[in-house]
């Protein structure tokens, strides 16, 4: 019986006959244009964050010339954010399978001696480093960041936005030296053997064609179980992989999804009964006023269908929403014409995201609400009673619960 080696470091170590320049390319190309899109929403996620506004909003300090293509949030179409981080998140569970496939049929080249054979070898292979490392910190921590499992050394969003860029940085040069083999080995009708041909095969027990259906299968499988937390419904209960997944948290006019709820948040009954609240709203010149849930009932009052959507990937479908308008608030303060920014404060003790501000297009809009009643009742608890910010197409994050204070002004 054959004798083969144990170290890694051989090529005959790697018997697999399913490795070949084909399986490669054909998984390269698949990625090559979904990491593309995951690259791009994922930017557009953290412009809608408006992190050139204020500090509060920026969790990604030091950022320079990465911030190059921010530009302010717009409020229209109100589904903007829901779509791109469905899109984002959905995709980015899709195509773990293929990433896992991809690293399997190249892992030999990690193992290649000796490690530079010339100076071009050895930026090949520290890009290829660059490209497997960055690629496997993106996929787990943004997996993490889906299932609530925030156990980073630091804040997910500047952990994921700057391993986005050295990762997106390797996968561009890997794919500018590598696209025209891929496609060249795709056309061929016969594979000739590389670097990546096992030297001393197996016998093989399925073909790579299997093998790609089973990759495909995987993918297929990971979207059917996870791309139902954009939804409503039936279609919601088959997100089984999802937290914000399977039925609803409650039934009746509250009963949508949330992330943190009043206790976690650590708000009491005791500071948010109509008694005890105030909403402190600051403006021109320091002008101020304190507002009761009877004195904000007192105002005129509007209706809007807007969604709730979260970095996380979910999001609800359209809920009504009744309350003032930002825009009528802000001109209680001195601002009757052109509101500006507004920082907005919540009761919320503990957390990211106590803060948040809202750019000045934002609180102009005419469907930017405070609002008091969802689906014709009062906000429960959870959903940010007595008073919560929502605003179209803004991040879950940014439509602040149980607000304390808000000061209109240029931030």
């Amino acid at each position: 019986m054959a004798r083969f080696p144990l170290s890694p470091f051989s090529p005959a170590f790697w018997r697999s006959p399913l490795r070949g320049p084909w399986l490669t390319s054909v998984l390269g190309v698949v990625l090559l244009g979904g990491i593309t899109v995951l690259f791009v929403t994922g930017l557009v996620s953290y412009a809608a964050y408006n992190p050139n506004l204020a500090p509060v909003n920026d969790k990604t300090p030091d950022k320079g010339i990465l911030g190059f293509y921010l530009f302010s949030w717009p409020t229209s179409p109100h589904w903007l954010y829901r779509l791109n981080q469905g899109v984002h998140v959905t995709l980015g569970i899709t195509l773990i399978p293929v990433l896992l496939a991809k690293l399997w049929s190249v892992v030999p080249k990690l193992f290649t001696l000796p490690p530079a054979r010339s100076l071009a070898h050895a930026l090949e292979r520290i890009s290829l480093l660059l490209l497997v490392g960055g690629a496997l910190f993106e996929f787990v921590t943004g997996v993490l960041n889906v299932q609530l499992d925030y156990i980073f050394p630091g804040s997910f969003y500047a952990l994921h936005f700057y391993g986005a860029w050295v990762f997106f940085a390797a996968f561009v040069v890997h794919a500018v030296l590598k696209t025209p083999m891929a496609l060249r080995n795709l056309r061929q009708l016969r594979e000739e053997k590389s670097e990546l041909t096992p030297a001393a095969p197996a016998e093989p027990t399925v073909s790579r064609r299997g093998a790609l259906w089973f990759v495909g299968g995987g993918s297929l499988l990971l979207f059917g179980t996870t791309v139902g937390q954009n939804f409503d419904g039936a279609l919601r209960r088959t997100a089984l992989l999802a937290p914000h997944g399977g039925a609803e948290p409650g039934s009746g006019p509250g009963g949508f999804q949330i992330n943190k709820t009043a206790a976690y948040a650590g708000i009491r009954e005791a500071e948010t009964n109509e008694e005890a609240w105030r909403l402190v709203v600051v403006g021109r010149d320091g002008r101020t006023v304190r507002l009761g849930r009877a004195d904000l009932l007192a105002m005129p009052l509007h209706s809007v269908a807007l969604p709730i959507a979260c970095v996380e990937g979910w999001s609800t479908s359209d809920q009504w929403w009744r309350g003032v308008r930002l825009r009528d608030l802000a001109a209680l303060v001195g601002h009757d014409e052109d509101p500006p920014d507004v920082l907005v404060e919540s009761l919320q003790r503990r957390g990211a995201f106590r803060r948040a501000a809202l750019r000045a297009n934002q609180v102009a809009d005419s469907r930017s609400l405070l609002a008091l009643f969802v689906n014709g009742e009062d906000l429960t608890p959870d959903h940010g009673y007595p008073a919560r910010i929502i605003v179209p197409a803004a991040p879950g994050v940014l439509n602040t619960k149980w607000v304390a204070r808000m000061t209109f002004g240029d931030l």
